[in-house]
């Protein structure tokens, strides 16, 4: 969720492969460009990855590193999945017990630079890092001139669920504007049902998703460049084009109707189990706006293009595309831990987990293919994102570029206010998260 440089972006899908360097025969498929000539702290034989997955996700992703990276190397690798990551985060980056962790919000990183090891004292080579992930994605870590985040995933978020056969069968027709997106919703209602499946509840991070749908709608509204402008303070919290794009959100999760269980009850729903009444036979709601990742909390044995299918989030004024992704952030300078790095973004460990319909997450690691990932969905959305970052018309998550004390903190719980306390709110809480802004 992250900070962002949209022009000089030559990638062609963002995150993951430091696979640069020469492979040394052991089996890793890693090279990064790292450790060289960098004095490193002695190594523990143990590296905790602390980071903000499910339960279900994070075990998958261990079963990846236990089959593919442990056996080759002399160290353990524990992957600590964690509904209170924020809060983990903050407290035991304070503590000194961090080793590696996978960071949603690139925005945090300012704040801990005097903890965090760089990517230069790791011993990358920034210039082959540049070459496999791009200078934009990349630059999401830099704090003064140095780089602290190693890319490591991607979602793609201008994304429309439905259930595929129940939807045709109804006759409806996918929405490619605002409008007709509406419309759409206005006919589900007519028809009986209830258009939208919502949740915004996430532990200590409830109300993330339902930043995601305002900074799709300024996205779609204002195009990329005032849209980063809004991320990075050039432009207030409270501006009119923010204004504007949160009164268009609150017309889908205010009019009568529209929302399962109504607009604030979203805020108890936990975000994973929003799509399931989709499933249900009628289904109980028919759209859901999330990224690449929700299929993975998609009922067992539903089938991608049969059961379900997407669509993109309708253009508005622009056409653009709303991402996100993580970047591992290091605390400790240990020679294991840069080899874990190499390790996990190469192409043969990335290729296994794009494959894992219990990740859903896409690679930036451009040599993983569409072939590589579990249903042709993930492997369409994973080109359209590499198209949208190659011609700059991608935004990387808002919130998630801001500083901590907004982007994870007065955005999630200001949305959450808007949910609860309806339009006439709404005005209230942007002013409070543009107040929450800090001087520096």
């Amino acid at each position: 969720m992250r900070r962002l440089r949209l022009f000089a972006v030559a990638l062609v899908m963002l995150l993951v492969a430091a696979g640069c360097a020469g492979d040394d025969g052991d089996g890793g498929g890693g090279g990064g460009g790292g450790g060289g000539g960098v004095e490193q702290e002695e190594d523990t034989g143990q590296i905790n990855v602390l980071n903000a997955l499910s339960a279900e996700e994070g075990e998958a992703l261990q079963t990846i590193i236990d089959d593919m990276i442990t056996p080759e190397v002399d160290y353990q690798v524990e992957i600590e999945a964690s509904d209170q990551f924020e809060e983990q985060f903050q407290i035991r980056a304070e503590a000194g017990t961090l080793d590696l962790i996978l960071l949603p919000q690139p925005g945090a990183i300012p704040d801990k630079i005097d903890t965090a090891v760089s990517l230069e004292d790791l011993g990358f080579d920034l210039g082959e890092l540049g070459d496999t992930f791009g200078e934009y994605y990349l630059s999401l870590g830099e704090v003064d001139g140095e780089h602290y985040g190693f890319p490591t995933n991607a979602n793609y978020k201008s994304m429309v669920w439905y259930p595929k056969d129940d939807f045709d069968a109804a006759g409806y027709e996918v929405p490619t504007t605002w409008d007709e997106l509406i419309a759409l919703s206005d006919q589900i209602v007519a028809d009986g049902g209830t258009p939208w499946c919502v949740g915004f509840e996430s532990g200590t991070a409830t109300g993330w998703p339902a930043t995601d749908w305002l900074e799709e709608i300024v996205l779609k509204t204002a195009g990329v460049e005032t849209y980063q402008q809004w991320a990075t303070h050039e432009i207030p919290f409270n501006d009119p084009v923010v204004v504007e794009a949160a009164e268009m959100f609150g017309q889908i999760m205010f009019t009568e109707g529209y929302v399962l269980g109504g607009a604030d009850q979203t805020v108890a729903i936990p975000f994973g189990d929003a799509p399931a009444p989709m499933f249900e036979d009628p289904p109980g709601c028919w759209l859901h706006h999330q990224a690449t990742f929700i299929s993975a909390f998609f009922p067992e044995g539903t089938e991608a293009g049969v059961d379900y299918d997407w669509f993109p989030f309708p253009a508005i004024e622009t056409d653009d595309t709303l991402m996100a992704g993580e970047l591992a952030v290091a605390f400790s300078n240990r020679a294991e831990i840069v080899d874990f790095l190499e390790r996990f973004s190469s192409e043969d460990v990335q290729c296994a987990m794009a494959g894992d319909s219990a990740l859903g997450r896409l690679s930036p690691n451009v040599n993983v293919g569409e072939d590589c990932y579990a249903n042709p969905i993930l492997g369409e959305a994973s080109q359209i994102l590499a198209e949208a970052l190659a011609n700059g018309t991608a935004g990387f998550d808002a919130g998630d570029q801001m500083p901590a004390q907004v982007g994870s903190g007065s955005f999630w719980t200001g949305m959450v206010e808007y949910m609860q306390g309806g339009p006439e709110s709404l005005q209230g809480v942007l002013e409070d998260i543009e107040a929450s802004w800090p001087e520096s």
